[in-house]
């Protein structure tokens, strides 16, 4: 690939595929393909959920129902989950057919209590960085490919953070799997609306 570009490997976990405390349909298929991306790649970047007991974001924690309920967070409204990628469970373990030996960052967040993170680079409250910024312009890297989970939630808002963060993002869409079609609809008005890019791995892999 050219310099200057990494590709961005989002929660790709035991967790959201098939099977798991909150799958993504079909999650596990696109394994394969990420690692055909992956040997194109030079630099390559990992995100882990990676949730304690008594998360916000768990419904358990608020005896709610996940999915269907919310809660007010001091940073806005918090959707509910079942409780997911528990630290230093099976199911935060990343894909065990997942083959990217050469990756120079596993990035972990949604780690702290009280707040939750979609996103690569920013927190849900906006505000708190992961760090993701500066590693890559610390090593120059400014053109970044995205694929993983979810289309609608993580991968979506790591879209959009890393635009406004001034980064050039793409999407490869055949890489990437969502939750619900209506809410993946809108993610993807909303990267339009940003100047996100979308792109298939055969551009790539030719």
């Amino acid at each position: 690939m050219a310099a200057g570009e990494a590709l961005l490997v989002i929660d790709m976990q035991v967790d959201f595929m098939p099977g798991g405390r909150l799958p993504v349909a079909e999650g596990d298929s696109i394994v394969p393909l990420i690692n055909r991306l992956g040997q194109r790649f030079s630099e390559v970047i990992l995100t882990q959920d990676w949730h304690p007991a008594g998360h916000i974001s768990f419904a358990s924690t608020h005896g709610k129902q996940s999915f269907v309920e919310t809660v007010e967070a001091d940073y806005g409204t918090q959707s509910l989950w079942p409780d997911h990628t528990l630290q230093q469970t099976a199911g935060a373990a990343l894909h065990p057919d997942l083959q990217l030996p050469h990756a120079g960052l596993i990035l972990r967040k949604g780690f702290r209590q009280n707040v939750d993170s979609y996103s690569a680079f920013l927190e849900n409250d906006h505000r708190t960085s992961t760090g993701l910024a500066g590693y890559l312009r610390d090593r120059n890297l400014s053109r970044l490919l995205l694929c993983g989970l979810a289309w609608d939630y993580c991968v979506g808002f790591s879209a959009l953070d890393g635009k406004a963060l001034g980064f050039d993002i793409a999407v490869v869409t055949d890489a990437v799997r969502g939750i619900q079609p209506g809410s993946m609809d809108a993610m993807t008005k909303q990267w339009q609306g940003a100047g996100i890019k979308t792109t298939e791995s055969s551009s790539f892999l030719q």
